[in-house]
């Protein structure tokens, strides 16, 4: 009898186990956590609002559409640039939206979606500096930091050619390292560019050019998740057609604007 008794509550006790297992599952099967690295207006970045910190841009609208399409519930989670790809491989995060470029490094860890953004490249220096760099070669052994990881670091090697090259992780790193004179030029994003000009009028863009030659950004999402890659391709896809992702980039813009006055 006692035998029968205590089998019978090893069993209860498994099935509860099972039970608590799968509720844990079906709650993070619920939501889509998107990492993204919150430093890259008008992509991403933080703004106060009714005295609350949020992450707003548009890949964060982009994402939430993404999520929407799929019935989840939306999840941001704001780390390093540098670390996405890496947590994305752990399992820590779903996909990546961060104004990414799908370079052939980053391919080795990662599917990618289609384009959805296309961005040309600033190279922003100290406005005391505009008479002194109009040239490529005028980067010469000139310092010239960009973030960690990011497609201006090939940008600047190849097309700064002799330029000496420095990373950091984020782009607000990357401002200040110019503002402090620690380097002569930083290489971001045309929007991404304008946004802190603006906010900085001690800095301005220069009239040297160069190009992303891979072109534009994508989402990221795990090796072999085409499940998830295909409804974030089918997304974009409507958001293009219905014009949606350039209403999100203007208004992201004017976000962006606004948070620097």
């Amino acid at each position: 009898m006692l035998k029968k008794m205590l089998k019978k509550l090893i069993l209860l006790t498994v099935v509860a186990i099972i039970a608590l297992s799968f509720a844990g599952c079906g709650k993070k099967a619920d939501k889509l956590v998107v990492g993204t690295s919150a430093d890259y207006p008008p992509y991403e970045f933080h703004m106060m609002d009714g005295g609350k910190d949020n992450i707003v841009g548009f890949d964060i609208d982009i994402a939430a559409e993404i999520a929407k399409d799929m019935g989840k519930e939306l999840e941001i989670k704001d780390m390093d640039f540098a670390a996405l790809l890496g947590a994305l491989e752990a399992g820590k995060i779903d996909m990546v939206l961060a104004g990414m470029t799908p370079d052939d490094e980053k391919r080795k860890n990662a599917d990618f979606s289609e384009i959805y953004y296309k961005a040309e490249q600033g190279v922003v220096i100290r406005a005391e500096d505009k008479d002194k760099y109009k040239t490529a070669e005028d980067f010469k052994d000139v310092k010239v930091t960009v973030q960690q990881g990011t497609s201006q670091e090939k940008i600047a090697s190849t097309q700064l050619a002799g330029c000496q090259l420095k990373t950091l992780k984020k782009v607000g790193d990357l401002v200040l390292d110019l503002k402090s004179k620690k380097c002569d030029a930083i290489i971001v994003e045309l929007p991404v560019a304008k946004a802190y000009v603006k906010e900085n009028p001690e800095l301005i863009i220069s009239e040297v050019q160069v190009q992303d030659e891979v072109g534009g950004a994508a989402a990221a999402v795990a090796k072999g998740n085409t499940k998830l890659l295909e409804q974030v391709d089918k997304t974009l896809k409507r958001l293009a057609d219905e014009g949606k992702i350039d209403e999100y980039v203007t208004k992201a813009i004017k976000l962006s604007s606004e948070a620097a006055e």
